[in-house]
């Protein structure tokens, strides 16, 4: 359901899921921490890994909470990356560095990317993982596109879904003055109702807390409780006096009429609905990728609960120590 003013978070596009599905405790040995399909993710490769996420300081803050938690994070996002080449190069579709830049500034818009880098950092997650997540999330969407699953983001079907909630979407424009009594409020509901665009002119000669000096467009729920009942229930262009003696005085509630955001304000709310749709599609491709292939984790790296990977119980205590101990597979 699309929302008339949606606050703009943009770390959302960022976040990183970090569920590894088709994870399974076999084909072990102690130099390799997964190997998805013929592929392997190598301790040697995992500890690099981790190191460099390390370097930077908010990052290593993070990690310092928790580390064995941590690499198994970066563990999970490098079998992830593995997953992801190969449905890429089975879909035939290509992501290069510049189309994830692109993408990347998309989502910023005018944020400031070291704020929003910063946030991330304090949440373990780095650059680099944000680069190869979206990298992913541009994949998904090729993937759908290839298979025909993406027709919600076309500009015919934009604009059909803009008809179908543009109700939904609906403000009311009013505006409310306050005047001293009774007879003074007649008069300028009157004035404004013979001459709407006075309005401005009307409200400057009652200035004060209780009068806006232009109409202003809001939604249902924004509307003043005292005047609700009644702007919802005036026609355009006209409007009704309240006795508000709290307010001192008369209130008179001018009411322009409904108005509607245009197909281009709410775009980009259009297209991040149809965009869910189109990734849970693309999704749906890669899992089908990732059961065929085959993941397989070393348990001394942890095992797959409820779709992640966690610590196994009475695992061992450093999961990247200097000695690496021999894990037997799980029966």
């Amino acid at each position: 359901m699309l929302k008339r003013r949606a606050p703009r978070v943009i770390t959302t596009g960022f976040l990183l899921a970090v569920t590894v599905s088709g994870l399974a405790a076999c084909r072990t040995s102690p130099n390799v921490a997964a190997y998805v399909g013929d592929s392997q993710v190598t301790v040697t490769e995992l500890r690099s890994a981790v190191d460099e996420r390390l370097t930077d300081e908010a990052v290593a803050a993070f990690a310092e909470t928790d580390e064995e938690t941590f690499t198994r994070r970066v563990l999970s996002l490098l079998v992830q990356e593995e997953v992801y080449a190969e449905a890429a190069e089975r879909y035939d579709v290509r992501v290069d560095d510049d189309d994830v830049r692109a993408r990347i500034d998309e989502l910023l818009g005018d944020d400031d990317p070291a704020e929003v880098f910063g946030q991330l950092a304090q949440q373990g997650i780095g650059r680099e993982d944000v680069f190869e997540n979206v990298r992913q999330q541009l994949v998904r969407r090729q993937i759908a596109e290839a298979e025909g699953e993406a027709e919600g983001l076309t500009d015919e079907a934009l604009r059909a879904r803009y008809g179908e909630v543009r109700e939904d979407l609906a403000q009311v424009s009013f505006g409310y003055i306050t005047v001293p009594d009774q007879a003074t409020a007649d008069a300028v509901l009157a004035q404004l109702t013979a001459a709407p665009d006075s309005y401005p002119a009307v409200a400057a000669q009652y200035p004060g807390a209780t009068t806006l000096p232009a109409l202003e467009p809001r939604g249902p729920e924004e509307l003043p409780g005292v005047l609700a009942e009644g702007i919802a229930a005036a026609a355009p262009n006209t409007g009704f006096t309240t006795a508000v003696p709290e307010a001192g005085g008369v209130v008179v509630t001018f009411v322009e009429g409904p108005v509607y955001p245009s197909f281009e304000e709410v775009r980009p709310q259009l297209e991040n609905e149809a965009s869910e749709a189109v990734q849970e599609a693309g999704n749906r491709r890669v899992e089908a990728v990732r059961e065929d292939l085959g993941v397989t984790v070393n348990p001394r790296f942890g095992v797959l609960e409820d779709g992640r990977l966690v610590a196994a119980d009475g695992g061992v205590v450093d999961i990247l120590g200097d000695e690496d101990p021999v894990a037997a597979p799980a029966e």
